[in-house]
């Protein structure tokens, strides 16, 4: 992934006092160069001015959600646009969040939205294997996220650190539909393989496409690019054959913001089908309407997806963290 800027403090302190009627700030984790366009065009249909917050690449989520925790008693933000859908419930849980369904959702399949309108998904990624096909041989394709520590593959293979982004999110699925102890264990044989523990998901497609590694774990988006450049690799979809792929929709939220009205405008148009399919166009994520179709793009359909409860993942999150720091060595 490109790498987003996050915004200084001091900037963000003087939010509150330059902002007027016809400003929206967003704080997002999706990147810059994706977001940044929809944004844009919102400001243009809407007349509104939209500052927006970025994540930065390496604490992807995790810094923009820790900021918005730490800004309760003075929120700054009227809405967050989270690169996955499992955040969003540790702001949800502190009551930071306003229900809002909007209208503009109701397209959107049920289970990629909260029918009390806490969170509402857009269009999706997946976690997925991305292998150098001059490292590996079409008969040595890894089918599974257990061939990371498969002994053949020793020192070979590559995932971004599992405190930040959606790394965490996928440990945290694979821990509910493995058990703590098979999740435990996996990670550990990680170690044992020597697997790389990259910076973030882009360092891992650096590593891949460079051929410094036979693959790694990263997102759809990140194969996107690596194949968009001409890099030599092939696409994974792991787990077929067991609990599948890990499919994440992007979440969009309506903070208890200062302006509450531009906050619900934004929404609208952050769940919109334009928005929707855009994303699919500039980023190659999922639409999640079946009736958008956009080439080059795969359906969420056309695949095994895992079967996740998005709400138990954010728990489950915050309950393996403590441990997740003893395993990375914090």
């Amino acid at each position: 992934m490109r790498r987003g800027v996050l915004v200084a403090a001091g900037v963000l302190m003087c939010f509150a006092c330059r902002r007027g009627a016809k400003e929206v700030v967003v704080y997002t984790s999706v990147d810059q160069p994706f977001s940044e366009p929809i944004f844009k065009e919102f400001e243009k249909r809407s007349g509104m001015k939209v500052l927006a917050v970025y994540d930065t690449e390496e604490t992807k989520s995790t810094g923009v959600v820790n900021r918005l925790i730490a800004e309760a008693r003075q929120p700054q933000a009227d809405v967050f646009l989270s690169g996955d859908p499992v955040r969003p419930f540790l702001l949800i849980k502190r009551g930071l969040v306003q229900p809002y369904p909007s209208p503009a959702a109701a397209s959107v399949p049920a289970h990629f939205r909260a029918p009390d309108g806490t969170w509402t998904g857009s269009a999706a990624r997946a976690r997925i294997l991305l292998v150098n096909k001059q490292k590996v041989s079409a008969a040595e394709m890894p089918k599974s996220v257990r061939d990371l520590a498969a002994p053949r593959w020793k020192g070979q293979t590559a995932l971004a650190n599992p405190l930040f982004g959606t790394t965490t999110m996928h440990v945290a699925a694979l821990f509910g539909a493995w058990g703590e102890d098979k999740g435990r264990a996996f990670l550990d044989d990680l170690k044992t393989n020597q697997a790389r523990i990259a910076s973030s998901n882009g360092e891992v497609k650096r590593l891949v496409t460079a051929g410094e590694v036979a693959f790694g774990l990263c997102d759809t988006d990140d194969a996107a690019e690596a194949l968009h450049d001409g890099a030599p690799v092939e696409v994974v979809y792991p787990d077929q054959e067991g609990v599948g792929t890990l499919v994440m929709p992007t979440a969009v939220v309506l903070m208890k913001g200062p302006h509450p009205d531009a906050g619900r405008s934004l929404v609208d148009w952050l769940v919109s089908a334009e928005v929707d399919k855009r994303m699919a166009e500039l980023a190659a994520h999922m639409p999640l309407r079946a009736d958008i179709q956009v080439p080059g793009v795969r359906s969420a359909s056309s695949f095994r997806a895992m079967q996740v409860d998005y709400a138990r993942l954010g728990e489950e999150m915050e309950r393996i963290q403590p441990w997740l720091r003893q395993w990375v060595g914090l």
